[in-house]
């Protein structure tokens, strides 16, 4: 289907507006403060942070190895201010612009270090308690564990370092808008045995909890092979990469018991290749799901279910679109190459799936529904 208008950070009272005007400004600053980097890259984060402010998108000058596929689809938005284009190929852009100041790319003793990793490591050491309460307490009977561990994951999904103050992972059944949980159970009740594949969002605290419900589809033979599809190199602050599973397992087995337990079970299933690490140079840019290269398609069409978590993996499954609210999720993932649930917080106004009325009674009820992360779905196409 044709896609609707895309949504532009220069669209007054947007999120996407607020995106560029307020939060991007702020993540520089908590990269600066977090970071003992030397003034040379300090000078270049704040040089950024000035052209984000008031100044024009350039290209990228370090050389890359993706430099080319940068330089390709920035040349349209070259000379432009970063309030007057698409609003997730700005956010993309950005965090790659990122990486070229703190020459993460470059051979320096900054080679590759993670400019986020302070603040993801502040919420890792959080997560585990949180995720031990909802394991803690996991019913014997299959289908409802599968049920508390789909909203664990969704509610997971709150904690996102690029927002601010949005810290809740307890369950919240009233604020699930669109609740798929139970025809995803009898989806894989149907496909037992097969590959069911994640595409991940954040790391810490919902990576842990994606890794406790791929865990649970190991134990209770509804999978035979799990992937992860992870990003290459950081991004959104807190995406999640190969490096920060490792992490995340080495965290859990600091603890005692359930914890310590799930952290072995995970790390035997990496090593038997039941649990698969896998990233992408796609998984980083600014395209969108309907623009999938054409080994990632190959690669996902061959998955019985493709678990897609989070706001911004919503916002490229759909396109990052101004969609009408009643427009059916089959119609608007119809493209994507395998059955599909999407498992999302809202933090961005693309939303579709929802009956007739229930958008204006939302409106009514909280101006900010689209984008505080209050609300949730669990929306899945065959």
């Amino acid at each position: 289907m044709q896609l609707p208008p895309i949504i532009h950070t220069s669209e007054p009272n947007s999120w996407a507006h607020h995106t560029f005007k307020e939060r991007i400004p702020r993540i520089l600053d908590d990269v600066m403060a977090a970071n003992d980097y030397p003034r040379d890259i300090m000078v270049a984060l704040r040089a950024l942070r000035d052209e984000i402010v008031s100044g024009t998108i350039r290209a990228l000058n370090e050389e890359a190895d993706d430099r080319a596929f940068w330089d390709a689809h920035a040349r349209e938005h070259l000379g432009k201010t970063w309030l007057e284009v698409p609003w997730y190929w700005a956010e993309a852009f950005f965090y790659r612009r990122v990486l070229e100041a703190v020459r993460y790319f470059q051979p320096s003793p900054f080679y590759h270090r993670d400019p986020y990793a302070p603040i993801k490591r502040q919420e890792l050491e959080r997560a585990p308690s949180a995720v031990d309460n909802i394991i803690e307490q996991l019913p014997a009977d299959e289908s409802v564990a599968f049920h508390v561990l789909m909203h664990a994951a969704l509610w997971g999904n709150r904690v996102d370092l690029s927002m601010y103050n949005i810290t809740s992972v307890e369950p919240d059944h009233e604020n699930v808008l669109i609740d798929d949980t139970l025809r995803v159970w009898a989806y894989l009740q149907s496909h037992r045995g097969q590959r069911v594949d994640f595409i991940c969002d954040n790391a810490g605290t919902e990576l842990l909890f994606d890794l406790a419900l791929a865990d649970f589809l190991l134990r209770n033979h509804l999978a035979r092979e799990i992937v992860l599809h992870l990003k290459p190199y950081p991004t959104f602050v807190s995406d999640a990469m190969i490096k920060d599973v490792h992490e995340s397992l080495d965290a859990l087995e600091r603890f005692d018991g359930t914890l310590r337990s799930l952290a072995a079970r995970l790390t035997q299933a990496i090593a038997d290749q039941q649990l698969g690490l896998q990233d992408h140079p796609f998984w980083v840019t600014g395209l969108f799901f309907h623009d999938l290269p054409s080994d990632l398609r190959a690669r996902l069409a061959q998955s019985s279910l493709v678990i897609n978590k989070g706001d911004a993996n919503y916002r490229r499954l759909i396109g990052d679109c101004h969609w009408e609210s009643t427009t059916p999720f089959e119609a608007a993932s119809a493209h994507f190459p395998a059955s599909v649930v999407a498992i999302r917080t809202l933090k961005s106004e693309p939303i579709v799936g929802l009956r007739a009325g229930v958008a204006e009674q939302l409106c009514a009820q909280d101006a900010r529904w689209k984008i505080n992360g209050r609300f949730g779905v669990i929306q899945f196409r065959k």
